[in-house]
């Protein structure tokens, strides 16, 4: 009995594992199946909050505008020019013989007849002096010559000699006069010859690295030259402008009016002198299709160097009143020019324009837009018609004044 009671025990306990092994896996499924139902639940709820909410807020640009104002802008014609000095001389020798002296310092403003070089003038003095000898020699054979003739002249009226004893002397006269004035040409090229052994300026201006030092020997065939020197002040620039511009200058030089050309550094930022239209060129290039002008400056603080550049502009004209705004604000496509104009829902419009002369960071607009309108000068790049745009800062306008 009691091993039929082990066995019944013994065949029990699997019944009731296997019951418990089914039974796990119906109650994982509820559980899932609960954790579903909630999450659908609460999506729904968020989605009906959605709907009531509607679709977020487009998000607007950030940018940077200005008003349009209305002012005056020159009309310039512009070109790259040279600065020219108005005299130049390369400073030669015009005799040969040894520097004695250089006293000028290189670099320094020299004025008209400063001494530059002096060439040892021994040899010319004694050129001169052999010069003036032999003419006062000559002139002493010329007057008694004439002493001698005076006397022929007399005896020959008097039928004591013969006329062509008187005619001799009087040809002797002759004579001796071309010897006295060749001789007073030597003094005079002996004079001269001693007075280039004294190089002095030409002109007051600048000079430039000394060629020479003393004890150099310099010969007249030279082209080296000793220096250079160069006229400051006042000093000029040549530019050039485009042919088809040369009858709108060449009416106001007829009209005698000043024409103002201001030179400026090569950024084209600030203005270092301004002068007058001095003259036009007689021809035209015909590589490049420009005409050379030439303005004159009065140099005072020596802000033009010869040979520097400089973007030359020559003032033609001022447009008075016209509507004007940032050269950033203006857009450019195959179209045309166009601007973003900000309305007042704090969105954009495309407004195309006409663009006038320019000057600087300023821009004349000729239709388009009116002095007033608010355009975007930067950020442009992130619109397009109807964009919204938050506007985080007012540029200065076109006046240069800011709002």
């Amino acid at each position: 009995m009691a091993f039929s009671s082990d066995i019944e025990d013994n065949n029990l306990e699997p019944e009731i594992t296997r019951a418990g092994r089914m039974r796990w896996p119906l109650w994982v499924f509820a559980a899932l199946l609960a954790g579903v139902l909630i999450y659908a639940g609460g999506w729904a709820l968020s989605g009906k909050r959605a709907a009531g909410q509607g679709p977020p807020a487009p998000r607007r640009a950030p940018v940077v505008a200005a008003a349009a104002s209305q002012g005056d802008i020159p009309v310039y014609l512009t070109g790259l020019g040279t600065v020219t000095a108005l005299y130049t001389a390369t400073i030669l020798p015009q005799v040969s013989g040894q520097i004695l002296d250089v006293p000028f310092k290189e670099g320094d403003i020299v004025k008209k007849g400063a001494l530059l070089v002096q060439i040892d003038p021994r040899p010319y003095e004694a050129a001169l002096l052999q010069a003036e000898g032999q003419l006062a020699r000559d002139k002493a054979l010329l007057d008694e010559a004439r002493v001698d003739f005076k006397r022929y002249d007399i005896l020959a009226k008097q039928d004591s000699i013969a006329l062509q004893q008187r005619d001799d002397q009087l040809s002797l006269v002759h004579q001796y006069e071309g010897t006295v004035k060749l001789d007073e040409g030597l003094v005079q090229s002996a004079k001269i010859n001693l007075a280039y052994t004294r190089i002095t300026a030409p002109f007051t201006g600048r000079i430039g690295l000394r060629l020479v030092d003393p004890g150099n020997v310099v010969y007249t065939p030279d082209t080296n030259g000793i220096a250079v020197i160069t006229m400051e002040q006042p000093i000029t620039v040549v530019f050039p402008v485009p042919e088809d511009n040369l009858p709108a200058v060449l009416k106001k030089l007829r009209a005698k009016e000043n024409l103002t050309v201001e030179a400026l550094n090569r950024e084209g930022k600030a203005v270092l002198a301004s002068g007058l239209l001095q003259s036009v060129d007689n021809q035209a290039n015909v590589t490049t299709g420009t005409v050379n002008l030439k303005a004159i400056f009065t140099n005072e603080d020596y802000a033009l160097f010869p040979n520097q550049f400089v973007n030359a502009r020559l003032l033609m004209e001022t447009l008075r009143g016209v509507t004007l705004v940032p050269s950033s604000a203006v857009q450019h496509s195959p179209k045309g020019a166009y601007v973003y104009q900000v309305k007042e829902d704090m969105t954009v419009s495309v407004r195309w324009v006409k663009t006038g002369p320019s000057e600087g960071d300023r821009v004349s607009i000729e239709q388009g837009i009116s002095p007033g309108d608010i355009v975007v000068v930067e950020g442009a790049e992130k619109l397009k018609e109807g964009s919204g745009v938050e506007v985080h800062r007012q540029a200065a306008d076109s006046s240069g004044k800011g709002n």
